[in-house]
């Protein structure tokens, strides 16, 4: 991968003296709206252990999802710290209620180097905070970006570059009050799926169903939540991936919480876990507003099996213009690896299944 920093050093060392004057003039420790302060570098956040710069404190769990967002090919490392002797409510397998106190910590790394790491911090019942930290040029330390993000800190591609998002771009992709997105029962199943795409391998300190239940960090979890641990269960493998893809890229917006109103059916991991297929079948053939190019006007469809390149699902993931590319925040690449394995989806699987159900009925 082609990496490229543009002024990396000059821009943090700015972003180091507006965050300091900042701070400056409000109340030690709380922000001008009531919420607590966010730390001006990545070091003062928890993260790492106070005497060893870089080394991550023991009580911050690493963890892994087992169907990872796309974000332009970058490595990502994940940790959560829960404050002692809380737990979380997990009463909802899709919808985990975290204690206050909880800290999600996201780092991207492109071409061997570390970018940028992003924060979630609860700091009330119902009230998250996200910030994101630049990393400097000799990778010890990293800055607290503004609010309205940095753009094109690194080229990921020829004439593409990743930015740094801003807190309005987090809130639209974690909706409100803020939520975790990667961390919850599907995603950390011990029921892996072995074709997830993008999917990562789990190292023995990384955090599952398995180590929350035994070390007693969830309350109000199902019963079976082990023994029928929670999967897609779908008639294929390649449906169970497809729609775990699907799930974890686009069912943060594209669900029934009212956030969005686009003509898709839900796909929220509690409702892909519930019909798998059904959420399939339902993308098959469903009129779109979306206009694919080069289809007939009107006649753009979510997934054409009889033409899958032609289906607006696929346009809309190889695309990268703003106005039509999905998802619409966080990638300026497309994910090649996806839309093969999403066009093979259609092809092999849902093709099959849409002349299937057109066959005549047998003759009695």
């Amino acid at each position: 991968m082609r990496l490229a920093l543009r002024g990396i050093a000059g821009t943090l060392a700015l972003l180091s003296l507006a965050t300091a004057d900042a701070t400056s003039r409000r109340t030690p420790g709380l922000r001008a709206d009531g919420d607590p302060e966010l730390p001006a570098r990545l070091s003062e956040t928890g993260l790492y252990e106070p005497e060893r710069p870089g080394v991550v404190r023991a009580e911050n769990r690493a963890f892994s999802p087992q169907y990872p967002l796309w974000s332009d090919g970058a490595l990502k490392r994940r940790w959560i710290h829960l404050p002692p002797g809380t737990r979380i409510d997990a009463s909802r397998p899709d919808d985990w209620d975290f204690p206050v106190g909880t800290r999600f910590w996201k780092q991207f790394s492109f071409g061997g180097r570390k970018v940028e790491t992003r924060m979630l911090w609860k700091v009330a019942k119902a009230r998250w905070l996200a910030a994101s930290y630049a990393w400097n040029d000799d990778q010890t330390d990293a800055v607290l970006a503004p609010e309205a993000g940095v753009r094109g800190v690194v080229e990921v591609a020829p004439g593409r570059r990743h930015s740094i998002p801003s807190r309005a771009d987090c809130a639209a992709c974690h909706g409100t009050p803020g939520r975790p997105l990667g961390f919850a029962a599907l995603q950390l199943s011990p029921d892996r799926d072995p074709n997830a795409i993008h999917g990562e391998p789990l190292s023995s300190e990384m955090l599952t169903l398995e180590t929350l239940l035994r070390e007693g960090r969830l309350e109000g979890a199902p019963p079976t939540l082990l023994s029928d641990p929670p999967r897609i269960r779908a008639s294929s493998p390649r449906t169970r991936a497809a729609l775990g893809y699907l799930a974890a890229n686009c069912g943060g917006c594209h669900n029934k919480s009212g956030e969005i109103s686009a003509n898709v059916p839900s796909l929220a991991y509690a409702d892909v876990m519930a019909g798998a297929d059904a959420v399939a079948e339902s993308l098959v053939g469903r009129a779109t507003r979306f206009q694919v190019p080069g289809v007939p006007e009107g006649a753009s469809v979510v997934v054409d099996p009889r033409a899958p390149a032609q289906s607006a699902l696929l346009a809309r993931m190889r695309s990268r213009r703003p106005s039509s590319q999905m998802p619409p925040l966080g990638t300026v690449l497309g994910d090649p690896q996806a839309l093969e394995a999403l066009a093979e989806w259609i092809d092999k699987d849902l093709a099959h299944q849409a002349t299937a159900s057109a066959a005549p009925p047998p003759p009695n």
